[in-house]
């Protein structure tokens, strides 16, 4: 038995929960017998066939789902009484949703509930609630999971799956704002990296930006430089690894950028990750004086920094001579501490980007839902097959936002916090990533599904709390 308000989540939660076959709703009941869902005349009818059929399921034994408001005591006591009789253990999920996220979603339905019936459902929940206890029912349980977001009702589905048999999947963090006072930015990012690692993040990354991108932030927010901020967090952490996501080809000759990579190697004690992309903001080109090429040169020099790195990493010096760059002598003096230093190339594009990624890549990320992610795989592994490259070889990472939240209470006050005052909360948790550490298992595990291996996390909030709520994410997918 559900019981909850208009637009608390039961109708989700069930389709996630069981099969449809074992879901009776009073609201497909009364668009089947009537004009619509909300028509309110064919109400009558709609529950005399719902008191039929849950009868004749609770006579046969089988399992039911009653899809209500559920606050008619008198129903509620008679389909009780009636799983009683047959046997049927009786469970009452409870939906106690904020009125908020209530009348927020009812007002995106075609045709919403009017709001002061919803009002009053929820008064009535919560006046219900002490009573319930005293009814006979063999478990009472509070619901705490939202419904997963637009783009993934697949979720809840999702997460059973994990339960049962697990996928196994890397995590790490990408700190792409310092949203603290300049004077605590070291201890606030020395108190991240513990968390982090505490929490099972197998790797940190930070942007390779000059000034914030307007995808995260304002041009005048503190952005500090990136392999500045990776040496230091190199000094904190112990197992990590560590790296861009990504460097712009065109803001360093890549000669000097192999010097730079080498250097953290060394410091981290060889743990870091190479991470290149063609680079896309032209406004910082413009700020900081660097020639912003077209696109196929960018990519011409992508191409020839993943030939020329692993040069400059290696033994001997030998000359290089690619599209665009020309160098007498690969010399890097100090080696780095590992043989090969993995390099990631970021980008989805299917002609070109995930092409090089093919020939000369360790890794790729790219972001996008499981559905997009899944037809970029399929891209780069042809041309892996055209290449002659083993697709295997070439680690999958993905880079999303989240916003994990300990429980539904907790998840409604982060969202209170952090969206815009005229934005639905449905949409900031859609757009944010948001929702409870059950809901953010069964998002990714529908990633691993797709085949992410490393998935990489920007957190909405980063702060102990959030981290801490991510490591229960981690720990699901550890095998």
């Amino acid at each position: 038995m559900l019981i909850g308000a208009s637009g608390s989540g039961k109708s989700t939660w069930a389709e996630g929960q069981f099969p449809a076959s074992y879901v009776i709703s009073s609201d497909a009941l009364r668009a089947m017998v009537g004009a619509g869902e909300r028509d309110q005349r064919a109400s009558t009818d709609a529950f005399d066939i719902l008191e039929q059929l849950v009868s004749l399921r609770v006579k046969r034994r089988l399992s039911t789902v009653v899809d209500t408001t559920g606050l008619d005591e008198s129903r509620r006591r008679r389909w009780l009484a009636q799983a009683k009789t047959s046997g049927l253990p009786a469970v009452a999920v409870i939906f106690d949703t904020p009125e908020g996220l209530c009348l927020e979603r009812n007002r995106s339905r075609p045709q919403p509930v009017p709001v002061n019936v919803v009002r009053d459902q929820l008064k009535r929940v919560r006046q219900q609630l002490p009573g319930l206890a005293d009814e006979g029912w063999d478990l009472i349980v509070t619901e705490e999971t939202l419904p997963a977001p637009a783009g993934l009702t697949d979720a809840p589905a999702a997460l059973r799956r994990q339960q049962i048999e697990r996928s196994a999947m890397r995590f790490g963090l990408t700190i792409s704002r310092f949203p603290v006072p300049r004077a605590e930015q070291r201890s606030w990012l020395a108190e991240v990296a513990s968390a982090a690692e505490k929490a099972g993040f197998a790797s940190l990354w930070v942007m390779d930006h000059f000034i914030q991108i307007p995808q995260v932030g304002r041009e005048w927010e503190d952005l500090l430089e990136s392999y500045t901020t990776l040496s230091f967090l190199a000094a904190l952490t112990e197992k990590a690894t560590l790296g861009t996501l990504v460097s712009g080809v065109t803001y360093r000759n890549p000669a000097h950028l192999a010097k730079i990579v080498a250097t953290l190697d060394v410091l981290s004690g060889g743990r870091a990750v190479c991470g290149l992309g063609a680079a896309w903001f032209e406004r910082e080109h413009r700020l900081y004086g660097w020639e912003f090429p077209a696109a196929r040169r960018r990519l011409d020099l992508l191409e020839d920094a993943l030939q020329l790195l692993p040069l400059m990493w290696g033994s001997g010096s030998p000359s290089f001579q690619g599209k665009v760059v020309s160098v007498p002598e690969a010399v890097c003096y100090p080696r780095p501490l590992q043989n090969h230093i993995p390099m990631l190339v970021g980008g989805g594009g299917e002609k070109r980007t995930l092409r090089l990624a093919a020939r000369y890549a360790d890794a790729v990320n790219v972001g996008g839902t499981s559905e997009v992610y899944r037809h970029k795989l399929e891209v780069l592994a042809q041309h892996c097959k055209e290449l002659g490259r083993a697709y295997q070889e070439i680690e999958k990472t993905h880079l999303s936002r989240a916003l994990p939240a300990t429980t539904t209470e907790h998840l409604s006050k982060l969202v209170q916090r952090l969206r815009g005052p005229s934005q639905p909360a449905d949409e900031f948790v859609s757009a944010g990533g948001a929702g409870t550490v059950a809901d953010q298992i069964g998002r990714y595990r529908l990633l691993a599904d797709a085949g992410v291996e490393h998935a990489i996390v920007s957190l909405g909030v980063i702060e102990p709390e959030s981290i801490s709520a991510f490591g229960e994410v981690i720990q699901a997918f550890e095998v």
